[in-house]
Parts: C-alpha cells; sequence; structure tokens
C-alpha cells in the first residue's frame, strides 16, 4: 500500500485498546445478549463508520464498544459463568462451523440466567435485521463538495441541428435489409 505524507496513521496511544480475551464459540455464545445490551454504542460506532468512511475518524466509537464488551462479559462471567461455559462449549465441539442447533438445551439454560441475574432478555433472531431510525447524538456531516473538473466540455444543445455522420449510422433510416 503507497501512502503520501499527508495521509496520518494514527498513533499507538491512540489504538492502544485492552483486547476481549474470548474465543469465537464465547463470542457467538454471547452475541446475542451483547448486541442487545451494547446496542447504543454499536450503532454509534456503525453509523460513524458510514457516514465518515474513514476508520481513523471512528477511533473513540470503536473503543467504546470495546469497552462495553468487556464490561458485558465481566457481568456474565460474575454471574452466569458456569452456564456461559457450557453453552459455549457445547457450539465449539458440537460442529465444525459453530452451529448452534444442537445446542438449545444448553443454550436456554443460559438465556434463563442472563434474564434471571442480569436482566437482559434474548432478543428475537429477527431483532438485528429490522430497520429502525437511530437519533445519533454526533453531529451530522457536512455533505461533500461535487468535484470539480477544468476542461469539461460544454452540454450539447439538443435543439441544434446535426450534420450527417461522415460514414453514416446516426440513426436506422439508412439501413436496408
Amino acid at each position: 500500500m503507497v501512502l503520501t505524507h499527508d495521509y496520518s496513521l494514527p498513533t499507538y496511544e491512540e489504538l492502544e485498546q485492552e483486547e476481549i480475551p474470548l474465543s469465537t464459540a464465547a463470542l457467538k455464545a454471547g452475541a446475542l445478549h451483547f448486541g442487545k445490551s451494547c446496542e447504543q454504542e454499536n450503532n454509534e460506532f456503525v453509523l460513524c463508520r458510514q457516514e465518515l468512511d474513514d476508520p481513523r475518524k471512528c477511533l473513540k466509537e470503536g473503543k467504546a464498544v470495546t469497552n462495553c464488551a468487556l464490561s458485558f462479559f465481566k457481568k456474565v462471567k460474575q454471574s452466569c459463568f458456569d452456564e456461559f461455559q457450557v453453552y459455549a462449549t457445547c457450539i465449539d465441539q458440537s460442529s465444525g462451523s459453530f452451529d448452534i442447533t444442537k445446542c438449545r438445551n444448553t443454550q436456554h439454560v443460559f438465556d434463563k440466567c442472563m434474564s434471571d441475574n442480569l436482566g437482559i432478555q434474548r432478543p428475537p433472531y429477527d431483532y438485528f435485521s429490522k430497520p429502525f431510525v437511530y437519533d445519533s447524538v454526533r453531529p451530522k456531516p457536512l455533505p461533500e463538495e461535487p468535484l470539480v473538473f477544468s476542461g469539461v466540455p460544454k452540454k450539447v444543445d439538443e435543439s441544434e441541428p446535426k450534420t450527417p455522420a461522415k460514414y453514416g449510422g446516426r440513426n436506422m433510416t439508412s439501413f436496408t435489409i
């Protein structure tokens, strides 16, 4: 990748963030509850990425999502660790593609624990695919100015008469079959 001198990369201090030390199966086990409890932070991050189209400008929102995930999984560890561990192990060992269909019994136990201890209900499966309007606290970005190019030819006036084409073909009437 080639960069110019004008391109600024974030410093290591700006990028430094505690990572979430979980496996894929564990993240999948807690994904729906995590998505529901950290919905505000995640929506801010996704909106920032879509509006600004520059990941360097959304570092603060990305850190907020990671911090929310860390605090969420710490709460899960304090209140539903055994149920979560059994559910994540089932996801990990039931198939090579982390399929959850064989783990519905352990999922139900984990969902009940999350509901009883943390008050977080498992959202329906279509919850995150439903469209909704999100009201952000961030100011709306200014629209980009349209690009202006020099040397652009003027627009052709359709009312002017057209000269005949040198080799024909300006209209289909010149061809005979």
